[in-house]
């Protein structure tokens, strides 16, 4: 392929190649050829051109394919344009006399097409170069026309529509011809010639003025006789010209070329027009009149579908503003078609008029109109409601004889109704919320209006206005519960009237429906009170069976089953209800037979059906409630039930079909119940069952078949597309499948198919439906095979989903038989049915014998029939074979079946063989999977020759190709990303399939190839080029199909996945380069805002829930991809949407003289709309989908953004030197756009506007505003925040958004933002005002919404509460009785969640709370325990209040379960707070004032607290707070809520700091090993280092208190037991007198398993097992830890050296050896680390203030443990000095630790520890070796060390004196030579001198002065002279500095031994006094150089005398 790719076709290669490769070749180069010439150089083209021309004519004569055909006109016409055009007529005659030829072979056809083909490009390119040729081609066109087959009609049709478009005006004089050629191709047998000559008009209309003036008439007849006997695709086109004819009538504006003075219709005019066709479709006058005379209709569906799709058609060209202003005048027409007599003159004809009318209202209000106008339409409808019903009162008024209408304009009005109500419900449906103000409308009076029609006598008009109640509840979740109420009050007055309760009944069962619709719901008792008020009712009247209130009843009784809640109350009630509505015995029924009338019989088989309904919703939604004895009690009503439906046959005999539609809805509703009960359950009725199905099935009565609802739902899903284009596919579903439904209507039984077996009795069954179809013939026959192999089908699909086996042998050949039967049915939807059948059936014999035989039936059918309904149904049946049992494996079988179907998809004598047979291969090739590569390279050149040579107009093989091309991709898969030349070639041969299915005409087609790309794009993408894919996606954004729609979004999601960027780009670059004639409103928005903002508007136009869903993952996805560098522009497009509202402005502020405070907030923006934007009138839905993408963009700069996005300054800098952009730059914009959607009418965008401002809260809080030092970014916003936030806290506010606004204000006073607490009153006056109305009640929304929305408003109310408590308590510092075990006050610590706590600081947010925190506290106890209560497991739960909790009622507690899960935590911290600031200390345990009775179970008070301590109130209190947090921290389905717990954890350290609780826990050594435990879990599964830090926090409290209370326990027995005996410590403490401890029971043991837990996961090195693994092996020095590792470790390490003293004497020595090794250990890993730090610093000196508690503990000095101890400890300080020599391979790298632990040691440690002569004289060494060191930082850390030995107790200290003061003497004496270098060996020096001094001080007085003549001479060797101190160094100069200072401080101390070295060495007196001289000089100088003099005399006294 690759030598096609040139200007000029490659001929010698094509030579080369076979028939079919050439063809492929040859398009190939017409490919290429189409994207080069526009490119290549004009005069290179002309160079060319010639031999070009020659070349493209070759191709021309050579008979190509319908894609090459159109290929190479368009080639051929882009060179004559981009070339030389002025030759092009000669190409002209060419043509023309190619189409004159009288060569009428087969094998000239393509020629002639071609040419035809050709000509319509070259016009259409060229224009009016041409004009003087197109009269004598259209005439030779038309001459053709004449003897043309349908292709040679198709392509003439299509080439004249070119030619039309490219001439324009020019084309006028050969107007009137075109339209008579079109005019009879349009209703042509062929439905491809019919949807070209629609093409064709169109075109034409946009000149031809005469179409939609004097022809107009005539060319709608046309079309109402072109719908008749179409496809959908006719149907779509004809639409489309209909309804834009009679647009530019109406409108000549709307035309593409306006004429002046242009005649337009009237409204009436063309609305009579499409009337007249609708009722009378295509026929003229006399045959009209005729059927008018007859009383019958000839109108078909077909027709009528047409005509409705063009009234749609209609309106909406002439644009939504139209609408608006038409919209009354067009309601009051189309009311008139819907009442016309002719419309509705049977059921099925009313149906059809009825949907018609509903499709055209909801097609242009629902898409046209914004919210503003659906509001006045909505009025309109009210206005025709109320008219109608108005009418219909004044014709059931007896007494108003003049104006009394008739009965027949009664029933008409019902027609007129139903659609009004039905659009009404739909429009309020949709505007939601913003809904609000068309009810509350008193000139309306909507919902009057409505509930009057409830009266109506029509029982359709009564049931749309129940659905129309029901879509105001959904719409208006707050009118549900007042509706109800309204109507049950109507109900009970109107009890006697038969209309008033039928009526009313099915509005309180719609009403009752919406409720799981409606998050708020309703009051639980409304669903309480009507049923028991219907059911009492009920039972009264049950003895009188002519009674209509039975029916009415138990029909609406279902919809009140969903909740089981409410079932369960009413169960036994509705039990006996059932009972009653049926006889109590089987005799009973039979004398009831003999009884009655056709009313009464009516009556009962209607009420009989409502209970069976009832019970169907019972086991549907409340199957939990069926147990033994209810499904028993079920039982009884059911038998008889069963009875009664071998009863039916007599009862019609007698009584005819006045009953015949009761009793098919009886049955109906019989065997819907007995589907869904378990068949063991009535196995004594199963024999009665079976036989009356198989009647049912077989017998005479059913004489329909509705086989088009009936096995669908059997077929398997990709099989239906065989049948066409599915309706869900279609935009026009609700009018298109009138004509696939039956004409016999609904309500026959074959529309349930059942699957109630019995496997002994299934040869029988099977038997008896053979013989039953060989009886009958015809339609009978088939309407019986239709519902057998229905029955048939169901029953092996349930078998197979069951993993069910089938039985016996003998079963399966009466199965077979049918099966097969059904597969050779002339009936294409049987055939698929049956298809399926037979996979199911091989998968429940699972017998790879029968499937193999199986497969050669088919083999043996498909090789010897020749009609092909035969071949379609076993080629199908071949690919299904092995769909339901792991797919084909054999390569044989596989093989056989590829040659086979080979064979028939090239059968082009029959197209729907080839269909059927390539849809086979698609299966075949899924099934084979690997297999079936073999295979792959002849099924891409079969796949491309037939694309290359089937017709246009056989579209369904097109469709077939594309499903096996489709199969072939994913076959192949990532192989395609191979570079060898097999798969390149099978790469290209993939693209050319899809470009030839890209150019179909057909949408299906098109949707095809867009799948395969999408296919290529996911395993190949390298190889799919986008800058071609895209611009073609994009044209297709606003197709009039479904289908393609889908497809295009879907294959842009994928691309948005990965190349978003490019995508953008491509689409932009679409619209700019190639703008089209007819600009649609997407290419502008694509101009204007990108492919992002055509997407929206695509979005707001879509009601299809999966192109809805597909469209916002494709815009989450470009947002993902481009939002950084796009930033401006994404929040620029949500901006636009969000004010794309024509009534978008919020009356927020109310009256300014309200409030004062609300004077701020007058200069806050009020939301109205930008005007100019490119969005207007957007839905509510899309503005919320704005919301959330706004909210999603901040998310993605915060995860994966610059950090400049949330730093001002930064991002300021960093905007001056780059053209970058950053979010916090758009803040201003974020903030608007939160405001405008939190004060928006619709909830749902008030919740999304909260949501946003509550994030924008969360990140942006803390970012200080740099122009304003101290301030920060959102200050300057509060008044727009506080505007935003009101009006969720007014009376009408719905529960969830004032929920959601308390989150939000907590979020606000929390954040800090506010520094002024005069600014944050506002805020938290709203909070205040919602704790008030939870205290006081609520009295109108407790009626309106569920209980369950109480429960939540009130906990968001106290959980924000709990938030700001928390944050006033941190910001205030308050010292909550933190004072720790010591005495000491504990550092606050840092919040565990990263929030600023910044703003409002000090006391005086706290005192803000404090004055309602009397009444917070007893309701965050009363929520806390009706959480607990609510968490207890499902075996406690009769523990469960009777009444419910505090904030909660007993029916709605599921749906109080979530809120209480999300609030709990922090409710549990602020009350833990707020425990801690009291001391468990209440001043007042009053109950708080409640919004409901407070009950002694919930809140702990009243009569219980009565009989209750303070002591015991307070330990339940604890045990309360306690439970919650460890039953939490224990869950495993915590680990995403990281916030509760971390609030746990806080909890508990508050608890833990106050003196009582600490008592509590110290005192229960059970509860504390308990918390220990879960800690220790806790510990192990959570990473989070700020919950581990917690952990240890809390462990180390519990072991403070543990601490405590044995201190206590010590002390009180120190004093029991008298002064004189205090030496000996009391045996308390665990380990008592054997010092054994007892894991689990054990709180030693439990805290030493948490540290090592955690020192070894830090320090693996300590393990000896992990000493030597890959993952904690000898790392050396290669580990490292984190400063948070480090708290850790260091946290670990205190906890560790507190345990001992929590121990009996026995009990710390079993434990001293653990706890010596892990301080060991530790201290051995840190010394021998290169990088210090100060995290590392912290873990060391933890670790030496741990062994330094250690060595202290009083533990050591114990009588009884002494030995032990003195013993370990020596081995501990031994193994302290193996660290210098233990491990050459790691030397210590930090001695100073070592030597600080070893001094820790000698000052720490009893004496006979460190005395002991082998450890004593190996310290020593240690430090003689230290002061050996050429290191200064170690030789000044061991001389610091040395004065504290030196100063230490006599026996330790003399020792070290005379060992190492000789060393410390000589290595000052050899100062004097070197001097200090650094500051270092300055501080060393110094340090020296200091041990020397310590020296001096602990010698006796004997020796004083011996050692003091050896240090001054040492001091005075270090001074300088005069010359020295010039040139010395900084340090020597502060060394000589430092020993003057000292030789003055010492020297007056020990004058005479001064005196006399003075004496005896002159030297050292004259350099004394040299430095003395020296030093007063310098004082001197720089007194007099002070500029200020100071009368202060100096600090330091210089003495010249010191005799």
């Amino acid at each position: 392929m690759e030598r096609a790719h040139s200007l000029l076709l490659n001929e010698e290669a094509c030579s080369q190649l076979g028939e079919h490769q050439r063809a492929e070749f040859v398009f190939e180069w017409l490919r290429f050829l189409k994207k080069l010439l526009p490119a290549t150089d004009r005069a290179d083209v002309k160079k060319n051109q010639k031999r070009l021309v020659e070349q493209l004519t070759m191709v021309l004569t050579g008979s190509p394919g319908p894609p090459t055909r159109w290929l190479l006109a368009h080639c051929l016409a882009l060179l004559y344009k981009v070339g030389d055009s002025l030759t092009a007529t000669l190409m002209v005659d060419r043509c023309n006399d190619i189409i004159r030829s009288k060569d009428d072979s087969p094998s000239y056809l393509p020629t002639r097409l071609a040419a035809i083909a050709c000509l319509g490009a070259l016009y259409e390119q060229l224009g009016r170069l041409l004009v003087n040729t197109f009269k004598e081609t259209l005439a030779n066109l038309w001459k053709a026309m004449k003897s043309a087959e349908s292709q040679g009609r198709y392509e003439i049709m299509l080439s004249v529509e070119k030619i039309l478009r490219g001439l324009g005006p020019s084309a006028v004089p050969c107007h009137r011809d075109v339209y008579k050629t079109a005019r009879g191709c349009l209703t042509d047998r062929s439905m491809a010639v019919r949807c070209a000559a629609a093409e064709c008009l169109l075109e034409l209309q946009r000149e031809a003025v005469f179409l939609r003036t004097s022809e107009l008439e005539n060319v709608a007849t046309l079309c109402f006789r072109a719908f008749e006997g179409s496809n959908y695709n006719v149907r779509v086109v004809v639409s489309k010209l209909l309804g834009t004819l009679l647009a530019t009538a109406v409108d000549p504006e709307q035309a593409t070329a306006p004429r002046q003075g242009s005649k337009h219709s009237s409204l009436e005019e063309v609305m009579d027009l499409l009337t007249g066709g609708f009722l009378r479709g295509g026929a003229g006058f006399l045959r009209a009149s005729g059927d008018m005379l007859k009383g019958t209709s000839s109108v078909s569906k077909d027709i009528r579908v047409g005509v409705t799709q063009s009234c749609v058609v209609f309106v909406s060209v002439l644009g939504g503003p139209w609408l608006e202003a038409h919209f009354s005048s067009l309601l009051g027409l189309l009311m008139e078609l819907v009442s016309h007599a002719r419309a509705t003159q049977t059921p099925a004809d009313a149906v059809c008029c009825r949907r018609c009318v509903s499709f055209i209202l909801r097609a242009t209000l629902g898409s046209l109109l914004g919210e503003k106008a659906q509001i006045a339409a909505s009025k309109d409808l009210c206005l025709a409601i109320g008219k109608q019903k108005r009418a219909v009162d004044a014709a059931m008024c007896d007494g108003n004889v003049e104006t009394r209408v008739t009965i027949t304009d009664v029933a008409a009005s019902q027609h007129v109704l139903v659609c009004a109500l039905l659009e009404l419900g739909s429009l309020v449906q949709g505007l939601g919320s913003t809904a609000a103000p068309l009810v509350t409308d008193t000139s309306t009076a909507l919902l009057d209006t409505v509930i009057s029609v409830l009266l109506h006598p029509s029982v359709s008009a009564r049931l749309a206005a129940a659905w129309c109640l029901r879509c105001v509840a959904v719409a208006l979740p707050s009118q549900g519960a007042v509706l109800l109420d309204r109507c049950a009050e109507r109900l009970h007055a109107l009890k006697s009237c038969p209309e008033a309760v039928a009526g009313y009944s099915a509005a309180i069962a719609a009403l009752l429906g919406a409720v799981q619709h409606c998050p708020l719901g309703i009051p639980h008792t409304k669903g309480k009170v009507w049923p028991r008020t219907c059911s009492v009712q009920l039972l009264r009247t049950a003895a009188s069976p002519s009674s209509a209130h039975r029916p009415a009843g138990c029909c609406s009784r279902p919809s009140s089953l969903t909740s089981p809640a409410v079932v369960e109350h009413h169960l036994p009630r509705m039990l006996l209800l059932w009972k009653c509505a049926f006889p109590p015995s089987i005799r009973d029924l039979d004398m009831e037979l003999r009884r009655g009338d056709h009313f009464t019989w009516q009556v009962t088989l209607e009420g009989r059906a409502g209970a069976l309904c009832a019970m169907k919703s019972l086991v549907v939604h409340c199957r939990d409630l069926l147990n033994d004895d209810v499904t028993g009690r079920l039982l009884t009503p059911l038998a008889c039930a069963v009875s009664l439906l071998t009863k039916l046959p007599v009862l019609i005999k007698s009584y005819g079909n006045q009953i015949k539609n009761a009793s098919i809805v009886f049955r109906l509703r019989v065997y819907e119940v007995l589907a869904l009960l378990p068949p063991k359950t009535y196995e004594e009725h199963f024999g009665v069952v079976l036989k009356q199905l198989v009647a049912d099935l077989t017998g005479p009565e059913n004489v329909a078949c509705s086989e088009l609802t009936l096995l669908p739902p059997l077929c398997h899903a990709n099989d239906l597309v065989l049948l066409g284009p599915a309706l869900h596919d279609m935009d026009q579903q609700y009018i298109e499948e009138q004509l696939h439904g039956s004409r016999a209507g609904g309500g026959t039984l074959e529309y349930d198919p059942f699957t109630i077996c019995d496997k002994g009795q299934d040869v029988p069954i099977l038997e008896q439906f053979s013989e039953s179809l060989k009886q009958l013939k015809g339609v009978r026959q088939l309407t019986v095979q239709t519902q057998v192999a229905a029955a048939l089908c169901s029953v092996l699909k349930h078998l197979g989903s069951c993993c069910a086996g089938l039985g016996p042998e003998e079963v399966r050949r009466p199965a077979l038989g049918l099966l097969v039967g059904a597969l050779e049915s002339p009936n294409p939807l049987l055939r698929c049915v049956a298809a399926e059948g037979l996979s199911r059936l091989v998968q429940v014999v699972n017998d790879p014998t029968f499937t193999v035989s199986m497969t050669l039936v088919c083999f043996d059918k498909l090789k010897t029939a020749r009609d092909a309904v035969t071949r379609t149904g076993h080629s199908l049946a071949l690919g299904a074979l092995y769909r339901h049992i792991g797919g084909i494996s054999s390569p044989q079988h596989l093989s056989a079946c590829v040659g086979i179907l080979f064979t028939l998809s090239q059968d082009s004598t029959s197209p729907e063989v080839q269909m059927w047979a390539l849809h086979s291969l698609s299966m075949v090739i899924d099934l084979a999977g690997p297999l079936y590569h073999g295979h792959v390279e002849a099924s891409f050149t079969l796949v491309l020759r037939l694309l290359l040579n089937v017709p246009p107009t056989h579209i369904e093989v097109h469709q077939s190709l594309g499903r096996c091309l489709n199969a072939l991709i994913t076959a192949l898969g990532p192989d395609l990303q191979g570079e060898g030349q097999l798969v390149s070639a099978l790469r290209t041969s993939c693209l050319v399939d899809c470009a030839v299915m890209q150019d179909s005409p057909d949408c299906l087609v098109q949707t095809q190839a867009i799948s395969c790309l999408q296919q290529l794009h996911m395993f190949a993408p390298r190889h799919v080029n986008l800058a071609s894919l895209v611009p073609s996606l994009c044209v297709n954004l606003c197709s009039s199909y479904l289908s393609l729609r889908r497809a295009v979004v879907a294959c842009l999601r994928q691309l948005a996945q990965k190349e978003a960027l490019e995508v953008s780009e491509h689409a932009v670059a679409l619209v700019k380069e190639l703008p089209r004639r007819d600009n649609t409103q997407l290419d502008v928005t694509i101009k204007e805002v990108g492919l992002e903002g055509a997407l929206f508007s695509l979005l707001d136009r879509e009601s299809d829930p999966r192109l809805c869903q597909d469209i916002k993952e494709t815009l989450v996805h470009m947002m993902t991809s481009i939002t950084a560098g796009k930033l401006a522009h994404w929040l620029k497009l949500c901006k636009d949407v969000l004010s794309a509202s024509a009534d978008s402005t919020a009356p927020v502020e109310t009256n300014q003289e309200e409030d004062a405070d609300r004077d701020d907030d007058a200069s806050v923006f009020h939301a109205k709309s930008d005007s100019g934007g490119p969005f207007t009138n957007l839905r509510w839905s899309t503005r919320v989908f704005a919301m959330e993408c706004v909210c999603r963009v901040i998310t993605q700069c915060e995860s994966h953004g610059h950090p400049a996005h949330f730093d001002l300054t930064l991002a300021q800098e960093l905007r001056l030197h780059e053209s970058t952009d950053f979010l916090v730059l758009h803040l201003a914009d974020l903030i608007r756009m939160a405001f405008m959607a939190a004060t928006d009418h619709s909830d749902q965008l008030r919740l999304s506007g909260l949501q946003t401002l509550l994030v924008i809260i969360r990140k942006f809080a803390a970012i200080p505003e740099p122009e304003f030092p101290g301030h920060v970014i959102l200050e300057q916003y509060q008044a727009n925040v506080g505007a935003a936030l009101r009006p969720a806290f007014s009376a009408e506010a719905p529960p969830d958004v004032t929920a959601k606004a308390c989150q939000v204000c907590s979020a606000w006073i929390a954040s800090g933002v506010v520094s002024d607490l005069r600014d944050l009153r506002r805020v938290h006056q709203l909070l205040a005002s919602s704790l008030v109305k939870i205290q006081t009640g609520k009295e109108v929304p407790s009626q309106v919404y569920n209980e369950g929305t109480s429960t939540m408003e009130t906990l968001a109310v106290l959980k924000a509460w709990a938030e700001v408590y928390i944050v006033a308590v941190q910001n205030s510092g308050q010292p909550t009785e933190n004072s720790g075990p010591g005495g000491q006050p504990e550092q606050p610590h840092p919040p565990l969640l990263e929030e600023g706590c910044g703003g409002a600081r000090g006391p005086g947010l706290l005192k803000l709370v404090q004055t309602d925190l009397a009444a917070l506290s007893r309701l965050w106890l009363a929520a806390l325990q009706d959480y607990a209560v609510l968490t207890l497991p499902q075996d406690y739960s009769w523990q469960l209040p009777a009444a419910g909790g505090t904030f909660y009622t007993a029916e709605t507690v599921e749906q109080a379960r979530p809120h209480y899960y999300s609030s709990w935590a922090p409710i549990l911290h602020a009350t833990a707070l707020w425990f801690s600031s009291t001391g468990f200390i209440m001043a007042d345990d009053g109950p708080a004032n409640l919004s409901r009775p407070v009950t002694p179970t919930s809140m702990g008070q009243s009569a219980s607290l009565a009989s209750k301590s303070p002591e015991d109130v307070s330990a339940d209190r604890l045990h309360l707070i306690l439970g919650i947090s460890v039953e939490f921290l224990c869950s495993p389905h915590s680990h995403d809520q990281m916030e509760n717990i971390s609030s746990c954890l806080r909890a508990l350290q508050a608890l833990l700091q106050v003196p009582w609780p600490r008592s509590k826990v110290g005192n229960d050594q059970v509860l504390s090993v308990e918390l220990l435990s879960v800690l220790h879990r806790l510990l192990v599964t959570r990473e989070a280092m700020a919950v581990q830090l917690a952990v240890l926090e809390v462990v180390r409290q519990v072991v403070s208190a543990a601490q405590e209370h044995v201190r206590e326990k010590r002390h009180s027995a120190e004093v029991d037991d008298g002064a004189e005996e205090k030496e000996t410590v009391p045996e308390f403490g665990e380990g008592r007198d054997t010092g054994g401890l007892v894991p689990g029971r054990s709180l030693v043991f439990g805290a030493l398993e948490l540290c090592l837990c955690v020192l070894v996961r830090k320090l693996p090195q300590l393990s000896p097992k992990l000493a030597g693994s890959p993952g904690g092996g000898q790392r050396g020095s290669t580990w490292s830890l984190s400063d948070s590792d480090c708290r850790l470790v260091a946290s670990a390490l205190a906890i560790l050296s507190d345990l001992p003293s929590i121990c009996s004497p026995e009990g710390s020595v079993s434990i001293l050896p653990t706890v010596l090794y892990l301080l060991m250990g530790v201290l051995k890993e840190l010394v021998q680390q290169l990088c210090q730090g100060r995290a590392l610093d912290l873990v060391v000196t933890a670790a030496l203030q741990a062994l330094r508690n250690v060595l202290s503990s009083p533990m050591s000095r114990s009588e009884k443990s002494r030995g032990a101890w003195a013993h370990l400890l020596r081995c501990a300080l031994n193994t302290l000095l193996d660290c210098w020599d233990s491990d050459k391979a790691s030397p210590v790298v930090d001695e100073v630790s070592l030597l600080t632990a070893l001094t820790v040691f000698l000052l720490s440690a009893s004496p006979e520890v460190t005395t002991f002569q082998p450890l004593q004289a190996r310290c020593i060494d240690k430090f003689k070796a230290s002061l050996e060191t050429k290191d200064p930082v170690v030789l000044s850390k061991s001389y610091q060390l040395l004065v504290s030995v030196f100063q230490s107790q006599t026996v330790v200290a003399v020792p070290f004196i005379q060992a190492l003061g000789g060393c410390v003497v000589r290595h000052l004496q050899g100062v004097e030579r070197s001097g200090p270098q650094s500051y270092e060996e300055l501080r060393a020096i110094q340090d020296g001198v200091k041990a020397l001094e310590a020296l001096v001080f602990a010698a006796d007085k004997t020796h004083c002065p011996q050692l003091v003549a050896v240090l001054l001479p040492i001091l005075i060797s270090f001074l300088l002279d005069e010359n020295a101190l010039a040139s010395a160094s900084a340090p020597g100069r502060a060394l000589h500095e430092s020993a003057l200072l000292d030789l003055m401080r010492i020297g007056p101390q020990h004058s005479s031994v001064f005196k006399a070295l003075m004496a005896s060495s002159p030297h050292m007196k004259a350099r004394l006094e040299a430095a003395v001289k020296g030093n007063q000089e310098t004082v001197n100088i720089k007194a007099t150089q002070t500029p200020v003099p100071s009368k202060t005399s100096p600090s330091i006294q210089l003495k010249t005398n010191f005799l």
